[in-house]
């Protein structure tokens, strides 16, 4: 006898059509059967794009995210699109014939909900497939950044440039040189961005730093002196969410514009206005209590809405950071990656992954790698670069310098152009591989050292 399901609301419908994800059963709003998983997956694929437009997950009145997601709709382009069904969309962004220029140009006509639609009727293989097609702002075609992330349990400044130093010689940082304060106190963070600065200006290192602290503690010691090349923070897809990190898009679009100015009065050459960086993760407004019953993927896609419209330098998912309690194992953990690193790409955002897991999840280094892998052939933008890949100060396990460099030469992939020819002129990098140092070049790295250590241990 065959079962029939009936779904109240398109927020049941797309709850019920994700893939299986402990966070989601957490809330109580998960498919309760595969055979319900698949008709879900079959109603949503037929629901239109303009359906999904017309009937507002969250409503504007009831959510800045929501309305900026509206304000910053483009409705023209959309009519291109409008009457797709999700299923045909598909298959439009898989088609060969589908350009990365094309793609492009519809960036802004997708709302986050049509981007989450769509990912929850794909494969892991089409996520893959989907998200080489495009590049967005970081680099080019061929290149893999890294971030360098030496945190510290205590913020001991002279261990932060140690680690930061080692990772340098690991052909890393390209993407930024950024650190999580153990402390968010305003002395700490400037502290952080004053020594960062100095070891960036006595290399010339052609890359930007960060301290990943409360905006509102970074424009302080923005306003003692200190350095903000990005402005960082954790945002989420619900204005509830948002307001638990202690922030509203008000607050994002002020800072913004004080570090643009900061900027301005700065002779640096990579000026522009790509002055954020944010980082996100499936689960997050769960954890907040401010979901409003909508699923986990669909709410990642939104905080991607809220990240795009601040014209981001660097977006990050930290997938498995939150834990079990959201993704519960290796394959909920790869499966979100492939999820967020596509629909972040299809919104047009420069998206990195932190292929990580905590350690009570059921998860290890194999489940690291396997990401890592998957992303780099999806033509991920950046990874994290932990020394030993375990992060000391957030007590969590990532990807390691090592590991960058393993990826690098796996998929025949470079730092960024800039970045490489500084590797070059160093002596860290021979053409286009990592090279032995010789002498001079030794005694030239750690006189660079000890004269950004000077003054501090």
């Amino acid at each position: 006898m065959s079962e029939r399901f009936v779904f109240a609301d398109l927020r049941e419908l797309f709850a019920k059509a994700n893939e299986q994800k402990s966070g989601d059963q957490l809330a109580g709003i998960a498919a309760r059967s595969e055979q319900e998983r698949v008709a879900a997956k079959r109603q949503l694929a037929d629901l239109t794009l303009d359906e999904i437009v017309r009937r507002p997950l969250i409503h504007p009145e009831d959510d800045d995210v929501s309305s900026l997601i509206l304000d910053t709709f483009h409705q023209q382009r959309f009519q291109q699109i409008k009457s797709l069904t999700i299923g045909e969309f598909r298959e439009f962004i898989l088609d060969d014939a589908t350009t990365e220029s094309a793609l492009k140009q519809l960036q802004w006509a997708i709302i986050p909900e049509i981007a989450a639609a769509v990912t929850k009727i794909m494969s892991n293989k089409d996520l893959v497939l989907a998200a080489a097609k495009i590049r967005n702002t970081m680099g080019e075609r061929g290149v893999l950044g890294i971030r360098i992330q030496p945190n510290h349990p205590t913020d001991d400044v002279g261990g932060i440039l140690l680690s930061a130093f080692e990772g340098l010689l690991y052909g890393c940082g390209d993407a930024v040189i950024g650190v999580n304060p153990a402390s968010d106190s305003v002395e700490t963070v400037a502290s952080i961005l004053h020594a960062l600065a100095r070891l960036v200006e006595t290399y010339h290192a052609p890359t930007q730093t960060c301290c990943l602290s409360h905006i509102t503690t970074q424009l302080a010691a923005l306003k003692r002196g200190a350095s903000v090349d990005l402005l960082f923070q954790s945002v989420a897809g619900t204005e509830a969410a948002n307001r638990s990190f202690g922030i509203t898009l008000a607050m994002l679009r002020e800072g913004r514009e004080q570090v643009i100015e900061h900027h301005r009065q700065r002779d640096v050459p990579w000026k522009g206005t790509n002055a954020m960086y944010f980082e996100t993760g499936q689960g997050s407004a769960l954890s907040a209590e401010a979901h409003h019953g909508v699923d986990q993927l669909t709410l990642e896609a939104r905080a991607y809405g809220v990240a795009r419209a601040f014209e981001p330098f660097l977006v990050n998912s930290v997938v498995g950071f939150i834990g079990p309690e959201y993704l519960y194992d290796e394959r909920q953990i790869i499966r979100a990656g492939l999820e967020d690193h596509f629909m972040g790409k299809l919104l047009g955002l420069p998206m990195g992954c932190d292929a990580c897991y905590t350690n009570h999840a059921e998860a290890d280094q194999n489940s690291v790698e396997n990401l890592l892998i998957l992303l780099a052939a999806a033509g991920c933008n950046y990874f994290m670069g932990v020394p030993c890949s375990d992060d000391v100060m957030l007590n969590y396990q990532s990807a390691s310098y090592h590991d960058a460099l393993a990826v690098r030469r796996l998929f025949k992939l470079l730092p960024a152009p800039e970045f490489l020819s500084w590797l070059q002129e160093m002596g860290i990098y021979r053409d286009e591989e990592p090279a032995m140092l010789d002498a001079p070049a030794r005694r030239q790295l750690m006189q660079g050292l000890e004269s950004s250590l000077e003054g501090i241990v």
